[in-house]
């Protein structure tokens, strides 16, 4: 996200002598991404970030592919899925190609034993369920139902969990997740047209540090599988930081829709972005107010591109029996549009209250044995007449 951000104590000047009240030096540690040359974070720790003591299992959690070239539409109801104890065990992949992994997630309890840090992808967690704290090496962040937590890839962090019942939809990306770049000028401000802008942003605000050594497990993430490794330091140890690479949160109730005379396309609900695909936020909003407009959305072909649309609240004018925590699947090489009957529903109407999130991909999707378990494979005849 580039905006700075600052938390804690920090030295006048990067790479020179920063000392405890002991003497003894602070360790420095750039955290950055794409190089050099992307985003980075110069944080301060207490103990050497570098202290492995141990390592342990490694084991795969890579998706099993039932259906890899596929063209048919689907309706997957996710709020099947069923809760488990584990955050990472409860995160079933169920729909995925090279550059992202779609999951459904209804973790009970917070992950207490251990920290986790994936270094493969950035991770967009919506809450459309739970209410909790998101605790990071960089500090932590409240969240409640309709957030998005942004976590860049290498964050070290916890989820601590209000109570058992919790939903989430995650996004995890093998390419950095940004804003959307329409909406920025050449230095990355948000500009006046954006619909939402820094301020709606919730950046980390407390940062605990803990002075401790010991043994301390953190499960990695690389290459689809967790490495479970000790280190000899706690990991939530840094006095300070100052950067552009962190942890943020963004309400979709603080995203503020684009509306018009006719209908508006989807990219007017994009959220953010990467190299491949795009997140989109459908918020309650004024319908086009065109004297003879359709708001319901025109049949429209995904020659290019797989539209994954997460269900969340609301009525879903588009739609035929569509609930909370369903996902419905178009993929590319067919069209799609609104069920029989929604188009004529449709007009006269004024408003929507519908809240739901969209993935739109540019590689086609592989279909999991995940999702095939909560899949309605009778979805695609939902057009016939």
């Amino acid at each position: 996200m580039p905006f700075y951000h600052k938390l804690g104590t920090i030295p006048p000047k990067r790479h020179t002598q920063f000392r405890k009240k002991d003497g003894s030096l602070y360790y420095e540690q750039l955290f950055g991404t794409i190089g050099f040359d992307g985003m980075s974070t110069n944080s301060y720790h207490e103990h050497r970030p570098t202290m492995v003591k141990e390592i342990r299992k490694q084991y795969s959690v890579k998706p099993k592919i039932a259906k890899a070239n596929n063209i048919q539409s689907y309706r997957f109801r996710g709020f099947q899925v069923p809760p488990e104890n584990d955050y990472l065990e409860s995160r079933k992949i169920v729909l995925t190609n090279a550059d992202c992994n779609i999951i459904l997630s209804a973790p009970k309890k917070s992950s207490t034993d251990y920290f986790y840090k994936n270094t493969d992808a950035d991770e967009v967690i919506f809450i459309h369920k739970g209410t909790g704290k998101l605790r990071t090496h960089l500090g932590n962040i409240n969240f409640k139902y309709g957030d998005y937590l942004v976590i860049p890839r290498g964050i070290i962090y916890k989820i601590d969990f209000d109570d058992e019942n919790n939903r989430l939809f995650i996004v995890e990306s093998y390419s950095p997740v940004y804003t959307p770049k329409r909406y920025r000028n050449y230095f990355g401000q948000l500009l006046e047209h954006s619909p939402f802008c820094e301020r709606d942003l919730r950046r980390p605000e407390e940062l605990e540090t803990y002075n401790e050594l010991g043994d301390f497990l953190i499960k990695v993430k690389k290459q689809g599988e967790i490495i479970e490794m000790i280190y000899a330091s706690h990991p939530f140890d840094v006095v300070g930081y100052d950067g552009y690479n962190f942890p943020y949160a963004f309400s979709i109730h603080d995203f503020e829709p684009i509306t018009g005379r006719i209908h508006q396309p989807p990219p007017v609900h994009q959220t953010f972005e990467t190299n491949a695909f795009v997140i989109c936020s459908f918020v309650p909003r004024l319908y086009d107010y065109h004297p003879n407009s359709i708001p319901a959305p025109y049949n429209h072909s995904n020659i290019d591109s797989d539209e994954v649309l997460y269900y969340v609240d609301g009525d879903f004018m588009s739609r035929n029996d569509i609930d909370q925590g369903h996902i419905s699947l178009h993929p590319s090489g067919i069209p799609h549009g609104p069920h029989p009957g929604t188009t004529e529903k449709s007009i006269g109407k004024i408003k929507t209250e519908e809240l739901a999130v969209m993935v739109d991909t540019f590689k086609p999707l592989m279909v999991t044995e995940e999702a095939m378990k909560v899949a309605d494979e009778e979805y695609y005849k939902s057009w016939l007449e």
